[in-house]
């Protein structure tokens, strides 16, 4: 489990928005090339990390404004997911918490997250989206639509979705629930009702 945490300098939405522009992640990700959207929750990545190039294809399965951005890998022999999560500090800071699970493959991976190099990586982009937020008077766009777990195209992944973001209940707003990971039944929609518990019906009269 790759993670880390930055806060940014600017109000939540302006950095939920910001972060849904994927065409500018080559501006602030370490060894991302290009990224482009070939539909309403897929992408196209094209990377270069320690001379080894890939193309791989994304999907997002799940994204709930201004809160979190859920994603994993669809073929193309990369096996990765994780969560983005949004939390508002104040009118003008925002905590964003990244954490990734990424299978290393071929040498050069497995040596470089034996050294703690994958993880490194991961604060750097933290660090660098940051300023590349905090630069900005207003976000280079926005991509706001909802996307549930349930209406994923892909099969699932072995874990049944993306990671949960990593959180102190000291740093969640009070009212908050910490996000939850799609799949494996932790997920639901504010407002949805609770699950039953095994064996309950309907109340007795």
């Amino acid at each position: 489990m790759l993670h880390d945490t930055v806060l940014v300098n600017a109000p939540l939405r302006q950095v939920y928005d910001q972060w849904t522009r994927f065409e500018e992640f080559p501006r602030f990700m370490h060894g991302v090339v290009a990224v482009e959207p070939t539909g309403a929750r897929h992408l196209r990545r094209r990377t270069s990390i320690a001379g080894v190039r890939r193309e791989f294809d994304t999907e997002i399965v799940d994204r709930l404004p201004d809160e979190r951005i859920a994603w994993r890998s669809v073929g193309g022999g990369v096996h990765q997911r994780g969560v983005v999560t949004f939390t508002p500090v104040d009118a003008r800071h925002t905590r964003v918490r990244l954490a990734m699970e990424v299978e290393p493959e071929g040498v050069t991976e497995r040596t470089a997250d034996a050294l703690g190099i994958l993880s490194a990586r991961v604060s750097g982009d933290l660090l660098r989206f940051k300023h590349f937020a905090e630069d900005r008077h207003a976000a280079t766009g926005a991509e706001r639509g909802r996307i549930r777990p349930s209406e994923a195209t892909g099969p699932q992944p072995a874990g049944n979705g993306a990671p949960r973001a990593p959180a102190s209940a000291a740093s969640r707003p009070a009212g908050r629930d910490t996000p939850r990971a799609p799949g494996g039944g932790g997920l639901r929609d504010p407002g949805d009702s609770p699950p039953k518990a095994p064996g309950q019906g309907a109340p007795r009269a």
